[in-house]
């Protein structure tokens, strides 16, 4: 269940699964450890979005002793808990051991390996196992990969100390990194992509185990679960033209797992439109306009247990 992505668009997916790819991704056949480099990438391009979310819970949350990440994937966020949070033990979890593998070693390389450990479980039964109650605990587009999220929004609630918060991030708004208009084909290519990712969404939840149709009112979700004092933000990710490299392999990235999974799904023209999109000798692709830019909202909903 690892993500830091773009969730529901995992491009975290995993995914921010992260992060997950795309909701255009079909659950439980994601080879997570292959899709790790992926993950990273995307992770540390998203940091400065992330960042901005981290350093408003710490305005939000008094020290706490332990951070749980559930659904930590490679860890990129996990470690930047450890740094907002220089007191604090910080605990990956995640059902792909490769990935919290790269985590340790990550927290190693940032010099906080001393209070970094991992736990591999799947979600939410994996909690179940915390030595402690956690005082700040983290669900990055993780929650939408079960069944019942209700429920695992409860299972989360019981595993924090009085007084602590649970913070899930979920929803936002789809990305951007075209114009509307290209310049060829149908204008408005990726809202049509959004269309057919949000109809494979609905499926991929309809088949998970177990699956409960809800309101995704998130406030409403967290109170149901025993929880106070909701607040919710949205963080953006702004990253204008012209695109860095990184920015723009991320795209690029992005574009080939939406053509790969979701191309059967769209008309021809618009399965054109992203072949030429695509395509490295094509000067209208996207590894070469200037006009490539990256642009996404992720929404953090947080809640606390009653003393």
């Amino acid at each position: 269940m690892a993500h830091d992505h773009d969730h529901k668009h995992d491009h975290d997916h995993k995914h921010d699964h992260k992060h997950k790819y795309g909701h255009g991704h079909d659950h439980g056949d994601i080879d997570w450890a292959e899709m790790a480099p992926l993950l990273e990438s995307e992770a540390e391009l998203f940091t400065p979005l992330y960042e901005r979310a981290l350093n408003w819970l710490a305005k939000e949350v008094t020290e706490p002793g332990l951070i749980v990440d559930a659904g930590s994937g490679p860890g990129v966020i996990s470690c930047l808990f450890a740094e907002t949070f220089p007191g604090a033990r910080v605990l990956a979890v995640d059902g792909s051991e490769p990935l919290l593998e790269r985590a340790r070693d990550r927290a190693g390389r940032q010099g906080v390996g001393d209070r970094f450990d991992t736990l591999t479980g799947e979600l939410p039964d994996a909690l179940g196992e915390l030595d402690y109650p956690a005082d700040l605990l983290w669900a990055s587009r993780s929650v939408h990969h079960l069944g019942d999220q209700g429920a695992a929004l409860a299972a989360c609630a019981e595993r924090l100390a009085p007084g602590g918060t649970l913070a899930v991030m979920e929803g936002g708004l789809p990305p951007r990194f075209l114009p509307r208009d290209i310049g060829f084909g149908r204008p408005g290519l990726q809202a049509r992509i959004d269309a057919v990712q949000e109809e494979r969404f609905g499926r991929m939840r309809a088949e998970l185990p177990g699956s409960v149709a809800v309101v995704e009112d998130w406030p409403a979700l967290l109170t149901s679960a025993g929880l106070r004092h909701t607040r919710s933000r949205t963080f953006l990710l702004d990253l204008p033209a012209p695109a860095t490299d990184r920015a723009r392999a991320h795209v690029i990235t992005v574009l080939t797992r939406t053509r790969e999974v979701i191309g059967e799904d769209l008309d021809a023209d618009d399965r054109a439109t992203l072949d030429r999109l695509l395509d490295p000798a094509d000067k209208a692709s996207v590894h070469h306009r200037p006009d490539v830019f990256v642009l996404s909202a992720h929404t953090v909903h947080t809640a606390t247990r009653p003393v």
